[in-house]
């Protein structure tokens, strides 16, 4: 039995062992990495550049997709270098900052989105008040609110996994997961366990009840509006909604494999679906924004004509 700060390293045993496939493995993962930094910086520096786009709808894409960014860089790096490691090991204290990596990026994620459905609320359903309620100081307020509290709150539950007492260093994982340490604890978890039921049931589901309430709001004003007004509302909220669909899909299959028994699904759909929302949900947030938002598409076919 031994402290988990004692562990120098952990094991992770769901790589595949394949000197042939490693290559193509490694290659698609680049690919993947490059697309999502290209993609999300390119989005960045067109908000960032055009004053016609300095909205707070805007300005909170800018902040999704610099969480876009972060959560990438938590995963793809490490990723490729364990993909042509002959050996699955990772030092603890990297492992404990993936982990805080990745449980932050899903927050923000999640309070990001919850964000932009609040503004998209105020837009279509006040939009007399829009201006009033959504000033320079707010939205700076609320950007800073999304950062701040995932980053600071998810402190304790890796303080609460660390302090552990640890029978083993073997994670059945391609990275570092918070859960499956949990697992090697020597002594009952039940705190840890009810503490991140109550974290779930609190904060997420809270964000979640908040994302969908909005929606419902927009939706009945939808339906008693003109048909302009609902192909306008339609169009800013589809991308939003497709999202967060996306997002909580790749987060609740990873919440269900990592406290059920699944061993009757193939270990590489496991391995696939578990890397659904740090893989696609980037790669995914620019494609979707910047395909259906009608200012940065007019946006970048004037750039396009200025070109030719």
């Amino acid at each position: 039995m031994i402290n988990s700060t004692e562990v120098l390293f952990f094991t992770l045993t769901a790589y595949f062992h394949s000197d042939v496939l490693k290559y193509l493995y490694f290659t698609v993962v680049l690919v993947l990495y490059v697309l999502i930094i290209g993609s999300n910086v390119l989005l960045i520096a067109v908000i960032c550049v055009n004053r016609s786009l300095h909205e707070p709808m805007f300005l909170f894409l800018c902040s999704l997709f610099v969480n876009e960014l972060y959560g990438s860089l938590g995963l793809f790096p490490f990723l490729l270098v364990q993909i042509l490691s002959d050996v699955h090991i990772i030092p603890a204290p990297l492992c404990f900052l993936q982990i805080y990596c990745v449980y932050t990026y899903a927050h923000i994620e999640f309070c990001n989105l919850a964000i932009m459905s609040y503004d998209r609320y105020l837009a279509i359903c006040r939009p007399l008040q829009y201006h009033a309620l959504m000033t320079p100081s707010r939205i700076a307020r609320l950007v800073a609110l999304t950062w701040l509290f995932p980053l600071l709150e998810s402190v304790a539950g890796i303080l609460m996994t660390v302090s552990l007492q640890l029978c083993g260093n073997v994670i059945h994982k391609i990275y570092c997961h918070n859960h499956s340490i949990v697992k090697l604890a020597c002594a009952d978890t039940t705190a840890s366990n009810v503490g991140g039921i109550v974290y779930m049931f609190t904060i997420i589901l809270g964000i979640i009840v908040l994302i969908l309430y909005s929606y419902a709001e927009i939706l009945k004003v939808c339906f008693s509006g003109s048909k302009q007004t609902q192909q306008k509302a339609l169009s800013t909220c589809a991308p939003h909604l497709a999202s967060l669909i996306n997002f909580s899909f790749g987060c609740f299959f990873d919440l269900f494999q990592s406290r059920v028994e699944v061993s009757g699904v193939p270990e590489a759909l496991r391995v696939v679906l578990s890397l659904y929302f740090l893989t696609c949900q980037p790669l995914l947030n620019p494609l979707l924004y910047g395909l259906n938002l009608s200012k940065i598409r007019k946006l970048f076919k004037m750039s396009t004509l200025r070109n030719y």
